[in-house]
């Protein structure tokens, strides 16, 4: 069966950039990151989920952190220079996006929305994010996926 395509695909090829789609069996429902990572036998913390998020002041922003991890609203505030931020409402994700909850890819969105990635991205050689639809994911050089989407880098996450 040949591959379909996705946004975040397309995006991707258009850029130049070279990813590895991976795809995964969904029909079970778990599609939560730690699922995700455990069914394509990856590492959780190079597998990387997508939170769409707005500002006190009313902007959207997108985090994208190791799917094991919690996203410190305080930090990402902070890195974002917003008072405070809050997780959008899933109903919205699709209107902002163009994705589903599940499906959310920081790369190909309708608009490119200010992006910020967890650090620790940059100690992996790949990272997976989602590839744009429930049961695909695209593995891609983290300085790549930084640059295509003009995001930057910062400690998001709750602990250590």
């Amino acid at each position: 069966m040949a591959e379909q395509k996705t946004n975040a695909m397309r995006a991707l090829e258009k850029a130049g950039i070279p990813y590895r789609p991976h795809t995964y069996e969904h029909g079970d429902g778990a599609i939560d990151g730690i699922s995700v990572a455990r069914k394509l036998g990856q590492d959780v913390n190079a597998v990387y989920k997508t939170l769409v998020t707005r500002g006190a002041g009313g902007g959207i922003y997108v985090f994208v952190i190791p799917v094991a991890r919690e996203l410190d609203l305080k930090k990402a505030a902070r890195a974002v220079g917003e008072k405070s931020i809050q997780m959008v409402h899933v109903d919205e994700i699709n209107k902002l996006t163009g994705y589903i909850r599940g499906g959310c890819s920081p790369v190909g969105m309708k608009k490119l929305y200010p992006t910020t990635f967890d650090s620790r991205v940059l100690e992996l050689p790949a990272v997976m994010v989602s590839g744009g639809r429930i049961g695909t994911q695209v593995e891609v050089p983290p300085q790549e996926l930084l640059r295509l989407v003009r995001g930057k880098t910062a400690d998001l996450t709750t602990g250590e």
